[in-house]
């Protein structure tokens, strides 16, 4: 699936850039107020416009193993790196859905490797070349098989963190739940034994040491940490 490599000069995506222009939020700036204040009020409009743009289908060109950046993925942390043995994790996946499911590692494992390079892209200006390895999130989905009315997604962590998404890119092709970086095993401090990856969401939607993933019809007032303190929800790229 590799394709050339985007420009490294671009690491502000068109939709979002986009996105943001419209809003009349042309800066990006970690932590601003200004952000927080003008995010919230532009949240609907941020929603319905990159939804209408992303393409739930389409797969987001990647990178040649070549192009991997070892040391460009700089570690961020919530409440520090939470201590989790792999060999009594559980990832639970419940909520509206047919058939919930708690899985081992293990039977991660069993389901078929899907590995990719692709650009992880961070709101704070920074981007890093990254080859992530797992287990597509759609695949999981078709086991847990979600009920007709699911539109949303909330990511839980072992660590307190908390995301949402909408269901079209939890089912993109590319969205991962990954034990694997750069054809290695996925060590603590990048979130093992199993975290997000995705080249469709900026990376504080990426969320690390994932335990719980659960399925609604609605999407409550929290939305995800960073989100409740003003960021934009969609964070498409």
């Amino acid at each position: 699936m590799s394709q050339e490599p985007f420009d490294d000069t671009d690491l502000v995506p068109r939709r979002r850039f986009l996105t943001l222009a419209g809003a009349g939020l042309l800066t990006i700036g970690f932590g601003s107020l200004a952000e927080g204040l003008v995010g919230g009020l532009s949240e609907p409009f941020n929603q319905q416009v990159e939804s209408l743009i992303f393409k739930p289908q389409q797969p987001v060109p990647e990178f040649p193993i070549s192009a991997i950046e070892p040391d460009k993925l700089i570690i961020n942390s919530f409440r520090g790196t939470p201590a989790i043995a792999p060999e009594t994790y559980r990832l639970v996946i419940d909520g509206e859905v047919n058939n919930p499911l708690s899985l081992s590692m293990t039977d991660l494992q069993k389901i078929p490797l899907t590995s990719m390079v692709i650009r992880h892209v961070c709101v704070e200006g920074w981007a890093a070349i990254v080859q992530w390895g797992g287990v597509r999130l759609r695949d999981l989905m078709a086991i847990a098989q979600p009920s007709a009315q699911a539109k949303y997604v909330y990511f839980y962590s072992a660590d307190g963190y908390y995301e949402s998404w909408d269901i079209d890119s939890v089912m993109h092709p590319q969205t991962l739940m990954a034990y694997q970086k750069n054809g290695q095993p996925l060590t603590p401090e990048y979130g093992a034994p199993l975290r997000l990856a995705s080249p469709v969401k900026l990376g504080y939607k990426l969320s690390k040491w994932v335990t719980r993933i659960q399925l609604t019809s609605v999407l409550g007032q929290k939305r995800g940490y960073w989100e409740d303190l003003g960021y934009e929800w969609y964070a498409g790229i």
